[in-house]
Parts: C-alpha cells; structure tokens; sequence
C-alpha cells in the first residue's frame, strides 16, 4: 500500500478512500526514518516559512503546526549550541514584500536572533530568485538540516532542489507540518499527505529523522 500510495502521490492523481487512510499504521513516518542523522558538524539548519498564517488564527492553519513549532525551536536551539549556521525562510507576498502584516511574522517559536540570516522568499521553492545558493555556498557547508512548513509544498520543494545542488540534506520529519489537501473530489488527510512526502522523499533526495535522532 505504502509504495502504491507514494507512486499515486508523485503522479499527482491520488485516490484514497477512507478505509485506505484508517489502514496505513501510525508508525509508518518512523519505520522510514533511519536511526540517527549526521552531527551538525559542516551543517547549516534551514527553518522554513514557520510563520503566523500556520497556526490556530491564521489564514492556512496547519495539522500539528504548534507541536511541529516546538520540535523546529529544539532543533534550532541545538544548532544554535553547537554555533552552526541558522537560515530562516521568510515567505512574502510578491506584490509587498515589505509588509507589515503579523500574519507574515516568522513565529515566537523560532524566532531569530540577531546575526542570523532571514531570507525571504516569494516562491514555493526557497531557491527560486533568492541567493540562498550562494549564502550556503559562502558558509561552505556540506550537509543541510531542513525542517518548516508546508511538508508537501515549500519542505519538499526546497529539499529536492537542495539534493539536486549536491548537498547532503536531512529532512526533520517531526519538525513539519502540513494540511489536508484535495484533489478530483477527494481529500487527503493532512497525515497522509506528510507521511507520503516524508516516503517518497527519504532516501533518495534526504534522509528523514526525528529531531531527537540528531546527535
């Protein structure tokens, strides 16, 4: 089931019933997710769009978003200790880029210290018309730590272009989150669609951890 599922996900015509979604065990994130990830040694961590729009009062309230918040900051904290860099991913609107809107606000969670870099992005992908390549080619860095928001959109994005660079990344699964999403009349729930993303994504464009796995 897992890997018809992946294989329907990446076609992009996914079709699954109620009885499929109540099948697929709740351990199935975590039997893919390899025992330990690399040290943060030669890493720079990227915390992507955890912003106020996410969250319970937002405009695009995410499954799970709070305690995906508190797993990114033990993440974020930990990279922070070890002195490693930290990038925060900001999305703003093309057309005002400069808003003042809270619902844009990076959240309280992850909030980022003076001297680390926030970049802003107005695409899906955090590569597209930014110089994200050329900070993480400056810092010299060789594996990257990824975590944010949307799993199956801005996540997954910015993890498969980072693989295609040639970095080493490592996608923390718990520190995602994401929504239900809809297609040809059928709504996925918003476990599936992460714990589909996290399938087709581990392996072979990252590997996926929990935040408690990074030592």
């Amino acid at each position: 089931m897992k890997a018809a599922f992946r294989t329907g996900f990446l076609l992009g015509a996914i079709v699954i019933g109620t009885a499929a979604a109540a099948a697929v065990p709740s351990s199935a994130v975590q039997s893919a997710s390899p025992s330990a990830a690399p040290a943060f040694e030669n890493a720079a961590l990227i915390i992507i769009d955890i912003q106020s729009f996410y969250f319970e009062g937002g405009r695009v309230p995410l499954v799970g978003s709070v305690e995906a918040a508190l797993k990114a900051n033990q993440v974020l904290e930990a990279f922070r200790a070890a002195k490693r860099p930290v990038i925060h991913v900001r999305h703003m609107p093309k057309q005002d880029p400069a808003s003042s809107d809270p619902q844009y606000a990076i959240h309280s969670s992850v909030a980022p210290r003076p001297g680390e870099t926030i970049l802003v992005k107005h695409f899906a992908n955090a590569f597209r018309e930014t110089d994200l390549a050329a900070r993480l080619k400056s810092l010299g860095v060789k594996t990257l730590v990824v975590c944010g928001m949307q799993t199956h959109m801005c996540v997954e994005a910015a993890v498969r272009h980072a693989a295609d660079l040639g970095y080493a990344v490592t996608l923390v699964e718990d520190a995602c989150a994401t929504r239900d999403i809809s297609f040809g009349g059928t709504t996925v729930p918003a476990k599936l669609v992460h714990t589909a993303v996290l399938a087709a994504l581990n392996g072979t464009y990252a590997k996926v951890a929990t935040a408690d796995a990074l030592k």
